[in-house]
């Protein structure tokens, strides 16, 4: 039986926690931030979890997560 792939690109943009919970990088702050006011640029820094409704399809891009 051949292995499950894990999807490269879902392994690099998320992360398990030791809890199951998974978390994952701020939208919206890579690029054009000129625009985007302090307050707003400042509440995207850090980490945030994936939504309960997001989970399985993360879980199935990283089978061995």
């Amino acid at each position: 039986m051949p292995k499950m792939k894990t999807k490269k690109s879902a392994a690099k943009r998320f992360k398990i926690r030791a809890g199951g919970s998974i978390k994952r990088s701020q939208a919206f702050k890579r690029h054009i931030l000129t625009k985007k006011t302090t307050k707003n640029k400042r509440h995207l820094r850090g980490v945030a979890a994936v939504h309960p409704s997001d989970m399985k399809s993360v879980h199935v891009m990283m089978p061995y997560a």
